[in-house]
């Protein structure tokens, strides 16, 4: 786009995240459940409050931010104007935004997702995406280029903490590579050279013990889900991530959103979650 900044790298921006305001990303997950617990009704009025909290809260001391997509999706029209809003309130703020959105597909469509949320000026803008790259890695050249292009980055999911992750993400390839595997190798490959950070990173699940088997050096960061409710602590991300912790950017949701909608409890929260990781990445 003519006449616009061009934007540092994501991964580099990243680093800065999270060496300054510590490794934490807090995700954005209005499901129906949780408004009741803020007493908000599961409407758009609701959805706004909810998001407005959070934003106010807590995008102006944690790295990351991470808005699911489809909570804003099921209201509609009216729910993504709710995310456009977020999403740039929360960049205005000073956290960087990865959308959970978990796209994937080929050619023209992947493109046309990849404008939607990598493209500079686009409504949805954001510092990076979450993508799957179950249609093969080669289908998500598109939103590889435009992030390229945009100064944005990718998470792709390679090993994920849902169980039935496993029988796509551990099959094995005629030529003995782990499809898990596999996509972390080209995302190694993506990141070659890049410093401090790479922008293309991994979906990691800190649920998942010890990885030692898998190579997760890829020069980039590593969206770690699992964290608080799902049962892993912060204290497990040593044990998963090994040598490579300092590059990981552990996901906390409920942990921090259950002590909304008091926006202190919400920051003292997120507070505790950002020191507590920080002294075991550091420590690793």
């Amino acid at each position: 786009m003519s006449g616009t900044t061009v934007l540092e790298p994501f991964g580099a921006r990243l680093r800065r995240a999270m060496d300054e305001r510590g490794p934490l990303c807090v995700g954005i997950d209005p499901h129906a459940s949780l408004l009741a617990d803020w007493g908000l009704n599961d409407d758009v009025a609701g959805l706004e409050r909810f998001s407005r909290t959070v934003v106010e809260a807590v995008a102006d001391r944690v790295a990351v931010l991470k808005p699911q997509s489809a909570f804003f999706e099921r209201f509609g029209s009216r729910g993504v104007a709710v995310l456009e809003k977020s999403v740039e309130e929360a960049r205005a703020a000073g956290a960087l935004v990865v959308m959970d959105a978990k796209r994937g597909d080929i050619g023209s469509t992947m493109a046309a997702y990849a404008e939607s949320f990598l493209l500079r000026g686009a409504p949805l803008f954001s510092d990076a995406l979450t993508v799957s790259p179950y249609l093969g890695y080669g289908s998500l050249k598109p939103a590889v280029d435009m992030a390229r292009e945009n100064g944005a980055g990718l998470f792709v999911l390679a090993l994920t903490s849902n169980p039935e992750g496993g029988e796509v993400q551990h099959a094995v390839r005629t030529d003995g590579r782990g499809v898990g595997a596999t996509m972390l190798a080209h995302l190694a490959a993506e990141n070659a050279g890049a410093e401090p950070l790479g922008s293309f990173g991994a979906v990691v699940g800190a649920t998942l013990g010890d990885l030692s088997s898998y190579d997760l050096d890829i020069n980039g960061p590593l969206l770690a889900p699992g964290i608080g409710a799902q049962g892993a602590a912060p204290a497990d991300l040593a044990t998963v991530f090994g040598a490579v912790s300092r590059n990981v950017v552990p996901n906390v949701s409920r942990g921090v959103l259950r002590h909304g909608p008091d926006v202190e409890a919400l920051r003292t929260a997120a507070d505790r979650f950002a020191e507590e990781i920080r002294s075991v990445v550091t420590a690793a």
